[in-house]
């Protein structure tokens, strides 16, 4: 799965930090998911889209 968390979270002028903080997750967790090393459960999916101000999870990630 590969993810555009990166490129939502630039837009929004987010560090990898405060989006985990709002998704609930550890730094380390944006880090691994920004480099597609790391496949989110659905419930985390949809809270980073919501973080990110999203409206689909299609728009954050794919595959």
């Amino acid at each position: 799965m590969e993810t555009n968390i990166a490129l939502y979270r630039n837009k929004l002028n987010l560090t990898q930090e405060k989006l985990a903080e709002l998704a609930g997750v550890t730094r380390q967790t944006i880090i691994s998911l920004e480099q597609n090393r790391y496949n989110p459960s659905l419930l985390l999916a949809h809270k980073i889209t919501q973080a990110l101000k999203q409206k689909h999870i299609e728009d954050v990630f794919y595959l």
